[in-house]
């Protein structure tokens, strides 16, 4: 299975594509941090995001997406921002023919750490072990989407 994982923000969005055929370990094929930038207006982000998402997919066709969701405890505005963000990653998920798979950040720290209130340290150091990462600088939007596909890989069958 395939499946194209996603950290949703509309300034930065971690994307993530990895493999995991029956009885082997999770291959990591692509990850990146698209960027957006805070000079154009909140429409124009969603829609350069949305770009990206679909040429992300026409190339490595995947056979699902992971998306984490939203989960903020203070900024209203960004958590709706992101939760637009989602939804539009969902509708080109859905558009393709694509199963979308949901994830709260709990879950996904359990799959990766074993502990549902693992910090991002946590899920930076246990990444490493679970799945070979080449060398490159990563920032935590891009280790999170990683982390959405590996929670994608171990829930789905």
């Amino acid at each position: 299975m395939r499946v194209l994982a996603f950290d949703p923000g509309y300034e930065r969005l971690g994307a993530a594509v990895l493999e995991k055929e029956k009885g082997q370990k999770e291959i990591l094929l692509f990850s990146e941090c698209i960027r957006t930038s805070a000079k154009l207006d909140f429409s124009t982000r969603i829609k350069q995001l949305g770009k990206t998402a679909e040429a992300l997919i026409k190339k490595w066709k995947p056979d699902a997406v992971a998306l984490e969701e939203v989960f903020f405890e203070k900024n209203a505005k960004t958590a709706l921002q992101v939760a637009e963000v989602r939804g539009a990653l969902t509708y080109i998920a859905a558009s393709c023919g694509l199963p979308v798979h949901q994830y709260t950040p709990s879950a996904v720290k359990v799959a990766v750490t074993g502990y549902g209130r693992g910090t991002k340290a946590d899920i930076a150091y246990m990444l490493p072990t679970l799945i070979a990462l080449p060398k490159k600088l990563r920032i935590d939007d891009e280790l999170d989407a990683i982390a959405v596909g590996i929670t994608c890989l171990a829930s789905v069958r």
